[in-house]
Order: C-alpha cells, then structure tokens, then sequence
C-alpha cells in the first residue's frame, strides 16, 4: 500500500470512528503529504521510514514555521503510526523518540468584569440585530461556548424552563451547559422580537441567523463580536474566543473547581483546561505586587519599590 493510500485510510478513521472536525482532516492530510514529499526524495515511504528519516524531516521545518505548527505537526505524525501500528503495518513506531519544540507558556487573554459589562451594554435598542447580537453576547460569556458551537445551534437546543442549553463540540460531542438568567432573557427576547423579524417566512434551522434570515458563519459572528468590541474600546484586547477564555477565568475565580470547568467547556483533556488555573494564578500575583506596598522587589537605589510613583512613598513606608 503506498503512501496516499496510507494517508486515505487514516483520514477515513479520523473522520468515521474520531468524529474530527474537517479543518482538522484538511491539515492533517497537508502535514502527511509534505512528510510523504520529503521521504519520496530519500527514497523511503512512511512504512519503511526510521526515526532519523521522520526527526530530519521536522529538523528541516524547525525556523520556517511556528512552533505550534511543527508540534501540531508531530503530532499528526505520532496518530499516524500509532494507526499503523494497530493495522499491523508496522512493528515498531519510528515516533516514539521524537521531540518537538517546547512550547512557550503564552497565556491567553481575558476581560475584565467591569470589560465584560461595557460589551455586553453595546448592543442597545430593539431593532431585530440589536436584539440578535445582545443574545450573541450574553450566551457566549454565560456559557463559554466555541464559535461553531454558538452558530451550530438550533431553537430546540435552549431549554429555558430548565435554564439549561445543548453544545455540539469537537468530534460532534454533545454537553449540557446552563445558562444564566440574563442570557436567558436576552435570548427569549431574540427569539420572541428579533428572529422572527429576520427570518420571515423561510424556514431556518439556526438559532442565530444573518440579516437576509440564513444561519448565522463563523465569519460573521466574528465580524459581530469585533464591532462591538472596537466600539467598547476593547478591539486589540480580544476576539470571539476570548469570551471562552473569560467564562473560565471568571469561573475559576468565583470558586468553580477543575473538573467541573472541564466539563463546561467541553474539554476531552483535563490539561487542556489546566491552563486557566495559571492564569487565574497571574492575575492574582498581578494584583497582590499592585496592591501590597511592600511587596515588590526594593530598587538598589531607595528601597522603593520600582513601580511605586513619587508621591506614593509616603504610603509605602
């Protein structure tokens, strides 16, 4: 079997039995095709590649392309074999030594409370994109949902009796995430004055949907929540992710434990959900070396603490 072959019957598993998302599938087949490039000019396919074959191969990308790429690319290649290895194509995997570049601990970021509420106040009147776009808002920091979770969704997805919402995540994975009662009553409103309004008399499957009454993209959700945050005055400090980023934080911070969280935001990984907890650690050392005079580090020169002006010295003595 030669080598795009290999590549189908692996997309085929991601996609049938994984439920991986397509974005996933077209970069996963990108990635095997260049390795399979570069072992046709040494002469090797993927079944007879050594570990020095496929550690030259990301030697070469190591400078060209992002650290997070050449690890997405690793470990691409890491699935690969280990789906070669359950067909019994191979015997030993060529992987299992391999090292990518550690990655740099780049934390995301987030809003403040008093942010949050400057955004949410934008939307106002009750024109019918107004009232959309309040509901668009509300539900994504009340509920941490994806972008694709939140136009993915459909009327029957919201229970409001039970103030309760179903999320289609990664790999088509279904969970039960409440809502609070501020989305809720934008949503209601949404839905008893807005969406109707848009859609007319088309039948729509989405809840949130465009000015001509379609289901609402990815791009223009984005184009929505930009808008909003440039004229909140938030433009350089966030996109749509971030609401997920600040539902997190702001839960960890109001006592949510870890396990909880992780089921909320739909993580397979509980160290995917780890990250939040460093921020949440970040933010409270920011805020202990602002606030506690004698907290920071003295100078050499005074023993004033460096961030400390002029004339809050006599307060920190």
């Amino acid at each position: 079997m030669d080598d795009r072959h290999l590549i189908a019957d692996f997309l085929a598993y991601l996609e049938l039995e994984r439920g991986l998302s397509r974005n996933t599938l077209v970069a996963y087949r990108a990635d095997l095709l260049g390795a399979s490039a570069f072992l046709t000019d040494r002469h090797v396919t993927f079944i007879d590649a050594q570990h020095g074959d496929l550690a030259a191969f990301l030697d070469g990308l190591a400078g060209t392309v992002a650290p997070s790429t050449l690890q997405r690319k690793l470990a691409c290649l890491r699935s690969f074999y280990r789906h070669l290895r359950r067909e019994e194509l191979i015997v030993a995997d060529p992987t299992a030594e391999l090292r990518g570049p550690r990655r740099s601990a780049v934390l995301p970021k987030v809003l403040s409370r008093d942010e949050v509420h400057t955004l949410l106040a934008q939307p106002s009147g009750t024109d019918p994109r107004a009232l959309r776009d309040r509901a668009l808002l509300e539900l994504m920091y009340a509920c941490g949902l994806r972008v694709s979770e939140v136009v993915g969704l459909k009327p029957t997805d919201v229970d409001p009796e039970e103030g309760m919402l179903r999320a289609r995540g990664k790999g088509r994975k279904e969970r039960i995430v409440p809502v609070g009662r501020q989305a809720l009553a934008a949503l209601g409103a949404y839905q008893a004055r807005g969406r109707p309004v848009l859609v007319g008399a088309q039948a729509e499957a989405h809840l949130f949907v465009n000015s001509r009454g379609r289901g609402l993209t990815r791009q223009g959700l984005y184009k929505i929540v930009q808008g909003y945050a440039t004229s909140a005055g938030l433009r350089d400090r966030m996109a749509p992710h971030t609401l997920r980023h600040t539902f997190a934080t702001h839960m960890l911070a109001g006592g949510c434990d870890l396990r909880s969280l992780q089921e909320l935001l739909g993580h397979a990984d509980l160290s995917t959900t780890q990250i939040y907890t460093h921020m949440s650690s970040e933010r409270l050392k920011e805020t202990y070396f602002r606030a506690h005079p004698r907290a920071l580090r003295a100078t050499a020169d005074d023993g004033v603490p460096p961030r400390l002006r002029t004339s809050d010295r006599a307060r920190a003595t």
